[in-house]
């Protein structure tokens, strides 16, 4: 008797801890609590996420940064009145470059530790300069230049949409979140001009800010978590995959994400300093007012706008490459417009070919995300991401070179009016001469020529990218080091394995990817992700 109660009792204690355990983790997650995960606290947010979490984050940092298109061209000429295009270069090539550095990393992490950390920080970083643009304008371009360390949060939202969407929605879902950066860019600067015109620059750097810390506020409440534990790898992160040199040093084992990659540089290195001048080119360069300029954008905004729109049926149409390089077509079209129109009308018309050319970028990012892992999402976008960040770094600093050798630039120092030059002043009464003056009249915008010569380079790779196919043939193979996703992402990727659009009917040749796990085995049994697990082929798969 005292032995069966002695069982009895040990069999209470052992299945007592297991209740209790159960009842717990039950309670936190029906209580959705906070989940502390390598000291990275998450919250559960609102709701459940969705792609309209990504596109309010989105819409207010770039409304933020919109409000303050006419000012800080404004305060960028008051600082360098000598060197405006040049300065405006180099504090935004600054910016990319430690963007592309870091990019990686944070896609990665983002990978391990989930998306909202890594909103919340990309996007305080990034808005974090605004407040200082009426404190001191040296710390505030010097902020500009040092916030690029987090300037990725368009990769970790395109991850947080690739999360939550199926493959089949995923293009139009990139769509909805550069319609919405468009969206922002509408009335933002109409609204920062008529306000600074009204009201002064500190109300315009004060609204901006306040919607800057609304945008973190909602991220820090509202956002849930996209990636759930169990789609996260098991593994962590390696120095390597924190390396952008090293994943460059990889994109050439494969012959299509080599081209990828090329038709990316290529393409988006005038486009990055087309952005980081464009609006200081039409005001001190074309004799644009402010007024035209935010009327400019904001039409060029609901262009693009549209265009993001019909980029799904696009893609459906016309499938992943022609996509690209329809948009590529466009981009050569617009750059050529700007680099040899010297007419307010022909900068209206480039304006209207660069509306329809921004699904260019989109169009890569969902052909790179259809062929990557449900875990891997951060990684591939950062990996695109990082390829950005470069041309943000290059592209800005050789447009303001340019400027400066062809002698396209400001010279009038005028304290009290920064932005009153004319496209041609015969009776300049300050003794100085415009830069339209000595600039060439055949290319009134030598950089945005050599950039369309760049593109055609890109229109020439892209075509030789093989069709969108099945990235996936046959079974999905995991080694034993890599975790299994369940559930929505099981889902997802056993029906990628038995069904194909109809466009992978058309070409079955198949595109040289692989999306399986990089896994490099380790004495420990362990499985490492190598920095390009969702692109470059395992040495151990067979070849497509």
């Amino acid at each position: 008797m005292k032995l069966k109660k002695r069982k009895s009792l040990c069999a209470q204690c052992v299945s007592m801890p297991a209740k209790v355990s159960k009842k717990v983790v039950g309670m936190i997650i029906r209580s959705r609590k906070t989940i502390m995960k390598d000291g990275v606290i998450t919250t559960s947010g609102v709701g459940e996420a969705s792609v309209y979490h990504a596109l309010v984050v989105i819409f207010l940092e770039f409304f933020a940064w919109g409000l303050l298109t006419m000012p800080v061209i404004s305060v960028l000429n008051e600082t360098f009145p000598d060197h405006t295009f040049l300065m405006n270069g180099l504090i935004m090539g600054i910016k990319g470059i430690l963007s592309f550095l870091s990019a990686p990393l944070i896609g990665a992490l983002s990978d391990v530790w989930g998306r909202k950390f890594f909103l919340l920080i990309t996007v305080a970083f990034t808005c974090a300069p605004i407040p200082l643009m009426s404190i001191n304008t040296w710390w505030f371009f010097a902020m500009i230049s040092i916030s690029g360390v987090f300037a990725c949060t368009f990769s970790v939202v395109f991850a947080y949409v690739a999360d939550i969407t199926e493959e089949s929605q995923r293009s139009k879902a990139y769509g909805r979140v550069s319609a919405t950066f468009a969206a922002s860019m509408v009335i933002s600067p109409a609204m920062g001009a008529f306000t600074m015109t009204t009201y002064g620059e500190n109300v315009v750097v004060a609204l901006a800010t306040a919607i800057a810390i609304l945008d973190v506020f909602f991220i820090l409440v509202a956002v849930p978590e996209s990636l759930p534990e169990k789609a996260r790898p098991p593994a962590p992160i390696s120095w390597e995959q924190a390396d952008p040199f090293a994943a460059l040093g990889k994109v050439g084992k494969d012959h299509t994400v080599l081209m990828l990659c090329v038709t990316v540089f290529l393409s988006y290195l005038p486009e990055a300093g087309q952005y980081s001048c464009i609006f200081v080119y039409l005001k001190l360069a074309m004799g644009f007012s402010a007024t035209m300029v935010a009327i400019f954008i904001a039409v060029v905004g609901i262009l693009s706008v549209i265009a993001q729109i019909l980029l799904g049926p696009l893609m459906r149409t016309l499938g992943g490459k022609h996509t690209i390089m329809l948009g590529l077509l466009f981009e050569l079209l617009q750059l050529m417009w700007y680099g040899f129109g010297s007419q307010t009308w022909m900068m209206w018309a480039a304006g209207v070919l660069a509306s329809i050319s921004s699904i260019t970028y989109p169009a890569i990012s969902a052909f790179v995300s259809m062929h990557s892992d449900a875990d891997k999402q951060g990684l591939a976008q950062g990996m695109v991401t990082g390829m950005r960040g470069l041309c943000n770094g290059l592209g800005p600093a050789m447009f303001g070179v340019i400027f400066y050798l062809f002698h396209v630039d400001l010279n009038e120092k005028t304290p009290s009016l920064p932005l009153k030059p004319p496209l041609l002043d015969e009776n300049n009464n300050t003794g100085t001469a415009t830069h339209l003056d000595v600039m060439p009249q055949l290319v009134p915008g030598p950089p945005f020529v050599f950039g369309a010569l760049l593109v055609i380079c890109a229109l020439l790779v892209a075509a030789f990218i093989p069709e969108a196919t099945p990235m996936i043939t046959g079974q999905l193979h995991h080694s034993s080091t890599s975790r299994r996703p369940s559930g929505k992402y099981a889902y997802q990727k056993c029906t990628l394995q038995l069904t194909t659009t109809q466009t992978d009917k058309d070409n079955p040749g198949g595109l040289s990817l692989d999306v399986h796990y990089e896994t490099d085995r380790i004495s420990s049994g362990r499985g490492k992700v190598g920095p390009l697990s969702p692109l470059v082929d395992n040495c151990n798969s067979a070849a497509l």
